[in-house]
């Protein structure tokens, strides 16, 4: 048993790190891919960073708008492609995060460590910026209770970016030292 004792204090840690990390990769597809980006999604209402329907009651359905009419109706073009860039630049930051942490912890490489740690921090402000700008655009057409599993889902996935990015800097990688005890595993 005393085997398994050096395998529990460097693997467990960075195995719930990397667990974490699917968790979040998973939720941002979720909200970003599968549900195409749309933050409320009701039937007489969808809003997305690619979606814009509002409730037509002259023709009974949902009428969708597309650009000059969202600049009519005081939804920026730049502004809605900035929030676009940022959402889902910080899903492709995401997705490069495990390769430097796995090489990080392998080789005891402080700028792997750095390298990751970058990648969390700026998908993290990016998903922040980019949420926070489009909501700034679209919200008198919102209300909190409109807002569907979407925008749950990244809001989640924003939480758990920054427990993410303490959990790295609580666990920095390991001392070349150590070396030997991470053989074990």
């Amino acid at each position: 048993m005393a085997i398994f004792r050096p395998w529990r204090s460097n693997c467990l840690p960075f195995l719930g790190i990397m667990i974490l990390m699917a968790v979040v990769l998973s939720l941002m597809f979720y909200a970003l891919l599968w549900k195409a980006g749309n933050l409320a999604d009701l039937p007489n209402l969808r809003i997305g960073f690619y979606n814009f329907c509002l409730w037509k009651e002259n023709i009974g359905s949902l009428e969708c708008y597309n650009f000059p009419e969202l600049e009519v109706l005081g939804v920026s073009q730049v502004g809605l492609a900035l929030a676009r860039l940022c959402v889902y630049g910080a899903l492709v930051l995401t997705i490069f995060v495990p390769l430097p942490l796995l090489l990080a912890q392998c080789n005891s490489d402080e700028g792997e460590w750095q390298l990751a740690m970058g990648f969390l921090v700026t998908s993290s402000v990016l998903m922040a910026s980019g949420l926070s700008l489009f909501l700034s655009y679209v919200w008198k057409w919102l209300r909190l209770s409109f807002l569907g599993p979407g925008f749950l889902a990244l809001c989640l996935a924003q939480v758990l970016l920054i427990f993410l990015i303490i959990a790295i800097v609580m666990l920095p990688p390991r001392d070349k030292k150590d070396k030997s005890k991470w053989e074990s595993c």
